[in-house]
């Protein structure tokens, strides 16, 4: 004797999946047009395909369900007793279909109505605004909010959900984020045209560079922790900020030496009101990368921004990979 606890032993079938016992989507489309039409033909020629694959589908369906669901005759296609039952339940099921598929595009649109970006200061205030303007040019309805801050912020955001996708400039990045180089930078060192190392007839060696205070970002920094990492260590920060304009604005005013990306000081460099220092020794180039959570990818209005920064090349002396 057969088990009838609900467990569904005993059930033809029961030990395969639903997906494999209920036609799909597209046959039940099908039928509903038959029964709609009266014609196999005009069925097939509404939804797009030949009478002959119509004709297998609704064989198959027909194999499936183990009942006739259609009579073919020259003067048309009439649906069996067993095939208008099946296509009242039909017209159930795609009903809900539709309903899960309205709900779907509406959980698409709220995703994509906003994107939240959160950037390390140089990319914030240097790459990022080209980047939304193509993407504005793109999703003209997506309201994206910036939100700037060092490398170390940038991860917190991401990790605390503030931030659909964050990009930034260090030599490494926090376990638990995924990552593509968007862009390859340099960094500079710059005085005042007044300070003493702008007068060298030698390029200034790595060991100076740091032995010498400079004008500094403060911990957590990209630049920071790409210059630390280059010279092996830092002397003691003649001026510590937290932004790349102050570092700019410090150094123009004469306090002392900095150290910043290309993409920061091209302006002041061509009207000399600061000076490209050379140095030897060193490599001062660094990945600048997006990030988003491991095994989130990006998707919507960040996969389309993530795309834009891959495809377009960098503002300022430096392109991207």
């Amino acid at each position: 004797m057969t088990k009838a606890d609900g467990s569904g032993q005993g059930r033809p079938g029961a030990s395969t999946s639903l997906a494999h016992r209920v036609p799909d989507l597209g046959a039940l489309e099908l039928l509903l047009a038959v029964a709609r039409l009266g014609s196999l033909g005009g069925a097939a020629r509404e939804l797009g395909i030949t009478q002959p694959a119509a004709s297998s589908r609704i064989r198959s369906m027909e194999r499936q369900l183990g009942v006739a669901l259609v009579d073919r005759s020259p003067r048309g296609s009439r649906l069996t007793d067993a095939g208008a039952l099946v296509t009242d339940w039909a017209r159930r099921v795609v009903e809900a279909a539709e309903a899960f598929d309205a709900g779907a595009q509406a959980l698409r649109d709220r995703r994509d109505s906003r994107l939240r970006v959160a950037a390390s200061m140089t990319i914030a205030e240097y790459l990022m605004p080209g980047w939304l303007i193509a993407l504005r040019a793109r999703r003209p309805d997506t309201a994206v909010s910036l939100l700037a801050g060092n490398s170390a912020v940038v991860a917190q955001r991401l990790f605390a959900d503030e931030a659909d996708l964050g990009f930034v400039e260090g030599l490494t990045v926090p376990s638990g984020l995924d990552t593509a180089v968007v862009a390859r930078d340099r960094l500079v060192v710059v005085t005042a045209p007044g300070h003493p190392w702008a007068r060298r007839r030698r390029p200034l060696a790595a060991e100076e560079l740091a032995a010498t205070p400079l004008i500094l970002r403060e911990e957590g920094s990209g630049t920071r922790q790409v210059l630390d990492t280059a010279l092996g260590g830092l002397a003691r920060p003649l001026i510590e900020v937290s932004s790349t304009t102050a570092v700019k604005a410090s150094a123009v005013s004469g306090a002392g030496p900095a150290v910043l990306s290309e993409l920061a000081v091209g302006e002041e460099l061509s009207l000399r009101r600061l000076v490209r220092i050379p140095v030897h020794g060193v490599t001062l180039k660094r990945d600048l990368r997006a990030v988003w959570p491991t095994g989130h990818r990006p998707v919507g209005p960040a996969r389309e921004l993530l795309t834009l920064t891959r495809c377009r090349p960098s503002a300022g002396p430096t392109t991207n990979a």
